[in-house]
């Protein structure tokens, strides 16, 4: 009962070491680095969606979109490509909403594959929902309480989903 009340109700959850804490940590980095940029926030804008997702597929190996956040407050700015696990390539989509607040979410093709429930992650103030599905490992992540960041993380899923 315990901890399915830390879970509902609790603070911070400890990251097992391994694989995934090294996953969500590259995610929280690549988003304290880029999150603070004014002018150079992404490499490609989301006024040229189409290349973006047709280049990061292609980098890759593996097709690649940004969900919609727009039911949320959130638009997406672009995104960028990242090193990933293991020297591969991944990629970090930005959102911001009216009050300039961002959320970035952190996509990276994993060893493991199949499908992981939703966990958490605090580190440095910045809050991180992170999962796998299928070959790729997604982490949202931001400066967001916990249950904004649930609801953005649940509707990335859905769509990701389809």
């Amino acid at each position: 009962g315990g901890w399915f009340g830390h879970a509902r109700f609790g603070g911070d959850w400890p990251v097992a070491a391994g694989p995934d804490a090294a996953f969500v940590e590259r995610a929280v980095y690549a988003h304290a680095v880029y999150v603070p940029e004014v002018r150079h926030p992404v490499e490609v804008a989301a006024a040229e969606s189409q290349h973006l997702f047709g280049w990061l597929s292609k980098r890759m190996g593996h097709t690649i979109r940004a969900p919609g956040l727009e039911a949320l407050g959130f638009e997406l700015l672009g995104g960028r490509l990242l090193p990933g696990e293991e020297g591969r390539p991944a990629a970090q989509f930005m959102y911001q909403n009216a009050d300039g607040r961002r959320l970035t979410l952190y996509v990276n093709r994993c060893d493991a594959r199949g499908e992981t429930s939703f966990r958490f992650h605090r580190e440095d103030g910045l809050n991180a929902f992170y999962w796998l599905d299928g070959e790729l490992g997604y982490a949202l992540v931001g400066d967001v309480n916990r249950e904004e960041l649930s609801a953005a993380a649940h509707q990335v899923y859905r769509q990701l989903a389809l």
